[in-house]
């Protein structure tokens, strides 16, 4: 089994992304399956074509994107994906698109098709803050998660698909006052817990 997880580069005037910190220290092999991990940038468009690429070369089993959710003090596994950008800051090519539709002949919305519930079980049990979460906002994140899933659609692939927000780690708060975070070693943890969940899911 195949699990590729990809998670973006920092954005937002922000020095790291703590979404890529995490996914890059996962283990090679997790629950058996093996995990591709994927930078890709926090660009509207061209994340979907580096996903898209992704897709094509390495046949994955199961897809979960990673990305920070700032001002969250918990790990949210996302419910659901609309079919609209709306962006609040600039993305990193200075894309700022304003209610416009993500693909013209998709769906209002997608539901990820991973065990949601079962995955935030998982971690809660293992002593970290997580919960299912019912929007993925309207930015990039929002973006990857949709376009994902309607490339499974529309493609066929047969794939199991969805997104996980993160907090932001401590060294990103120390100038945003009273704004919550999570240790790095718990945000990888959890995303592992999340991934261990997924492979029993699909066996």
């Amino acid at each position: 089994m195949k699990i590729l997880v990809t998670a973006f580069d920092p954005f937002g005037g922000e020095a790291i992304n703590p979404a890529y910190e995490a996914v890059k220290m996962l283990e090679d092999n997790i629950a058996g399956a093996s995990i591709v991990k994927l930078e890709i940038p926090t660009v509207f468009r061209k994340s979907v074509q580096k996903l898209e690429e992704a897709l094509e070369r390495e046949k994955p089993d199961a897809v979960i994107c990673v990305g920070q959710a700032g001002g969250r003090s918990e790990i949210s596994v996302e419910r659901i994906a609309i079919n609209i950008d709306d962006a609040r800051i600039k993305d990193n090519e200075g894309n700022m698109p304003e209610d416009e539709v993500i693909f013209q002949d998709g769906p209002s919305a997608y539901f990820s098709n991973l065990p949601i519930k079962q995955m935030v079980n998982s971690i809660r049990e293992h002593g970290i803050p997580a919960s299912v979460s019912d929007t993925a906002g309207t930015f990039v994140c929002n973006h990857i998660m949709y376009s994902l899933l309607y490339l499974n659609e529309r493609k066929n692939l047969g794939i199991k698909g969805g997104f996980i927000h993160v907090p932001y780690i401590p060294k990103q708060t120390v100038d945003k006052r009273n704004t919550p975070s999570m240790n790095l070693e718990d945000i990888i943890k959890g995303i592992a817990y999340a991934i261990r969940t997924v492979v029993e899911y699909i066996e």
